[in-house]
């Protein structure tokens, strides 16, 4: 309509249809917003019902707790807690629902006692008020917190029997708070998805309509505290056939040892868990279907002992549970063990470096020995061969029942392979100046040998052509060698070897030679 050239005519015809669409847009917004006018006054006449019967229904569990205090103080007390539970986040959302008017500027008729229904179509009042972008403004936070409190308080009444985990499954679904996908798959923050882009007449029946939820909760909260609700304590078609072993490990060729039992997972939370002696957080340790995660050290391997108490309450007392159990800690399988038959080798004269350990088996009850074999830490050994080819460790082990295991290993001994000679660091062959060579000084080390084993240099040969060999004491030339360099020409090469080396423990093979040619 708006392409091209149009005349008078035509343009007065485009506004009757623009106009036309706004009149259907604004009539069909003026239902909708009548429409949900309509069932906030109904839910206010039933939430002013609800109160009445509220209050008649706590009055008699107060008198039938003055009566009858053994079978109803308590419930009486549980009920004085709902309440005040209850009226404070009511009173709460009325504070809401008076704020929300007073910003839109709206007011009840003074004749009808009605909103104006059809005028509450603002948008960006709970928006400005309780939204940020994607989080929550101080207000917004304050909401949910409130709610969330709510809640905490009316789920610990009713943590406080078994009997009441029907009502407690409901109280939780009717109140959940958790995210809502939206139409697009998305999943949103509950207040985001109920509150957030709503005409004010919308949010307004909303929390009308939540302080209804509260109301009915109560209600259903006092006849269930007078007996008229019968809740499902435990369900007697969900038993299931439990496996107690007498451990939770065994080891091959043993007989399995327990018990099959037939029951079911309550759900109701403890008011009391200790474990090993010590109290759990029942807020973190018990999840929704009522099973407590332990989270302890295990200790050393071997057996060990779970010992513990669950406490509820049933019929307005304490019931005990002892919890009696036992496991076996095995070492932690952190590497896969690989073999070279052929490279099972210790040195000769040097620590081997070894852990010895028993599947299955605390460490004080592993006994391992060999010639040149000592401890020297929890399952860290080390062994020094001295004498002949080969050297055999036996292991035994004293098992849980008492009974015992033993194994053995074989290894081979070698001794330690001849150290590299060093002159200036560089091995083999080099060039370099006499005055280099002069300040130079010989060392020996191993190559690709995993053992610590420090050298010391103490006595070289030191050739230059067509002069005598020169023996040197020590790791630096002395005179009589630096006076034969000084004569040495250059291209020439100088020899340093038959290096001898020492260590502070096994004896050393003669060390490899340098070649150096000179270069000035």
């Amino acid at each position: 309509m708006a392409g091209g050239k149009v005349s008078a005519r035509q343009k007065m015809i485009n506004l009757m249809y623009l106009v036309f669409i706004a009149m259907m847009a604004m009539n069909m917004s003026k239902e909708v917003l009548s429409a949900f006018g309509l069932m906030e006054a109904k839910f206010a006449d039933s939430n002013v019902a609800t109160i009445d019967r509220n209050d008649r229904l706590l009055e008699e569990l107060e008198t039938k707790g003055s009566e009858n205090p053994k079978e109803f103080k308590v419930p009486a007390a549980r009920a004085q807690q709902v309440k005040i539970a209850s009226d404070k986040l009511y009173k709460y959302l009325e504070t809401l629902k008076k704020d929300l008017l007073k910003e839109g500027g709206y007011v009840v008729d003074a004749k009808t006692g009605k909103l104006p229904f059809e005028a509450m179509d603002k948008t960006d009042i709970l928006d400005e008020a309780w939204f940020t972008g994607d989080r929550l403004t101080k207000k917004g936070q304050e909401v949910m917190a409130n709610i969330e409190a709510y809640k905490s308080e009316i789920n610990a009444i009713l943590a406080t029997d078994e009997s009441y985990r029907g009502k407690s499954d409901e109280f939780n679904k009717t109140f959940s708070t958790e995210k809502v996908e939206n139409r697009d798959g998305k999943k949103i923050d509950w207040l985001a998805y109920h509150y957030q882009g709503f005409p004010a007449i919308a949010s307004f029946t909303k929390l009308t309509a939540m302080q209804n939820d509260i109301k009915v909760n109560e209600s259903d909260m006092f006849s269930l505290f007078l007996g008229n609700i019968v809740t499902e304590a435990t369900t007697l078609n969900k038993y299931k056939a439990i496996v107690l072993a007498e451990k939770s490990a065994f080891f091959a060729g043993e007989k399995f040892q327990g018990k099959v039992v037939i029951g079911k997972y309550a759900n109701v939370p403890p008011t009391k868990l200790v474990v090993q002696g010590k109290e759990i957080n029942l807020a973190e340790a018990i999840d929704e279907s009522g099973a407590a995660t332990l989270d302890f050290n295990v200790g050393n391997v071997g057996e060990h002992k779970i010992e513990g108490e669950f406490t509820f309450i049933e019929n307005g007392k304490e019931l005990p549970i002892k919890i009696n159990a036992n496991y076996v800690v095995v070492p932690r399988p952190n590497s896969a063990t690989i073999s070279a038959d052929k490279m099972n080798v210790v040195y000769r004269g040097v620590d081997n470096p070894m852990t010895i350990s028993f599947a299955g088996v605390s460490d004080n009850k592993v006994n391992a020995n060999a010639p040149g074999l000592r401890k020297v830490g929890n399952g860290k050994y080390s062994m020094k061969p001295t004498t002949g080819t080969n050297v055999t460790i036996n292991v035994s082990a004293t098992l849980d029942d008492g009974s015992k295991a033993g194994d053995k290993k074989t290894f081979r001994i070698k001794d330690i392979p001849a150290p590299t000679g060093f002159f200036r660091g560089v091995q083999g062959s080099t060039k370099m100046s006499k005055s280099g060579v002069a300040k130079g000084s010989v060392k020996a080390d191993f190559e690709d040998f995993d053992f610590d084993l420090p050298l010391q240099v103490t006595q070289f040969d030191f050739k230059v052509p067509g002069q005598p060999t020169i023996t040197v004491r020590g790791s630096r030339l002395d005179g009589r060698a630096k006076a034969a360099l000084n004569r040495a020409k250059r291209g020439q090469t100088v020899q340093i070897l038959n290096i001898k080396a020492k260590s502070n423990g096994p004896l050393i093979k003669r060390v490899s030679p340098v070649v150096i040619e000179i270069t000035n």
